[in-house]
């Protein structure tokens, strides 16, 4: 079995055999998400009913990677429960909890988590219910034994819990990150969630064509870049935010990674970029937002002083030709720009796992010096 064009014996021997199966896996586990939420739409419909109606604002929450799942959400929960709706991470409530946690202001606090026992994760569960006057909680996590799931709260709690393979062994998320994205996804939208089935369908044939061009992405992740820049929109910001990290987790450090949006990279970080720098758009698919990114990427092709620039797009954009794109449509139809991310973040990935194999690093285990840990050690929870 060839897994990301690497025998199972030789994914072993690199130390990356977990990466790549987590990361070729995705689509599959798309497929079983919306077979689950759709299974327990009426449970998930219930708790809603009672948790929207009666929380004056939402709030999208969790760790690194699962903190940014929210900054791809809180339009959709936005839009769709007609709450003000924020994503705050738990290392910021946990430092700051009566900024956002406000004692007459009832809140549903969504959390995010792989395995559910981070320290700030736990922690948020107690600082919330202490601190805001009503909070009921929506966990959703890969992990069913992780103290989040286990957890007890005050008011009401719904826990949805991933397919069991999406909870990744290895350090960085992939599978989880974009598993619990699409969960976050399908449940903000539970009301439509018959109609939503095509969208899946399409995400996962989007996923599946973005995996078949790992090989090219392999060749471009051996060029010698020490910085990465990743620009997204909107719901792509999110997507940025998570590909920076995950390039700069997978490959110790080695490449400095940074992230913005199209009109905020403007404003002083575009000074990052230099002959050693990969430059990544994420492309809306929607006219209005391209006509901004679009003025980026032609400035930034003009000025030549990036080492390489790769566009990620759903199909192929006029005005956008700068040599290097990933394309996810061969054939018909439009995903909702809300969706894109779930399956934007592929490429990122695989950079990653590519750069991290050639730079000689364990792709599941990429932290030599133990400085990262796939659960985060160290953090002392103190009282206030």
């Amino acid at each position: 079995m060839s897994v990301l064009g690497y025998s199972e014996q030789e994914l072993l021997s690199l130390g990356g055999y977990h990466t790549a199966v987590e990361i070729a896996q995705q689509p599959n586990v798309w497929k079983k998400v919306w077979e689950t939420v759709f299974e327990r739409k009426n449970d998930i419909k219930f708790f809603l009913n009672e948790a929207v109606n009666k929380a004056h604002s939402i709030i999208l929450t969790g760790a690194g990677t699962s903190a940014f799942i929210g900054l791809s959400l809180k339009g959709v929960f936005g839009n769709s429960t007609g709450l003000i709706t924020e994503s705050i991470s738990t290392t910021d409530l946990v430092s700051h909890p009566t900024h956002y946690l406000l004692k007459n202001h009832p809140i549903l606090l969504i959390s995010f988590a792989r395995s559910g026992d981070s320290p700030e994760s736990k922690a948020v569960l107690k600082l919330a219910d202490k601190y805001s006057q009503e909070c009921y909680h929506l966990i959703i996590t890969c992990n069913p034994n992780g103290e989040l799931a286990k957890g007890t709260t005050k008011n009401g709690k719904f826990v949805f819990l991933l397919p069991e393979e999406a909870n990744d062994q290895s350090l960085a998320m992939t599978s989880s990150y974009s598993g619990m994205l699409l969960a976050g996804m399908l449940i903000a939208k539970i009301n439509e969630i018959e109609s939503l089935k095509p969208q899946v369908d399409l995400l996962v044939t989007y996923g599946r064509n973005l995996l078949d061009q790992s090989d090219r992405i392999k060749q471009l992740a051996g060029l010698n870049f020490k910085r990465a820049v990743f620009l997204g929109s909107g719901p792509q910001y999110g997507t940025a935010k998570e590909s920076h990290l995950k390039l700069q987790e997978l490959t110790d450090g080695r490449v400095i990674c940074k992230h913005d949006s199209y009109l905020g990279f403007r404003h002083g970080p575009k000074a990052v970029i230099d002959n050693s720098t990969l430059v990544v758009y994420l492309l809306s698919n929607e006219p209005y937002v391209q006509k901004y990114e679009k003025d980026l990427v032609s400035s930034m092709h003009n000025d030549k002083r990036a080492m390489c620039e790769v566009a990620i797009m759903e199909r192929e954009i006029e005005g956008i030709n700068i040599g290097e794109s990933f394309v996810m449509n061969t054939g018909g139809g439009k995903l909702d720009e809300e969706m894109l991310p779930v399956c934007a973040i592929i490429p990122a990935q695989l950079f990653g796992f590519h750069k991290s194999v050639a730079l000689g690093l364990l792709p599941d285990k990429p932290s030599a010096s133990g400085a990262i840990s796939r659960v985060v050690e160290g953090v002392k929870i103190y009282d206030l």
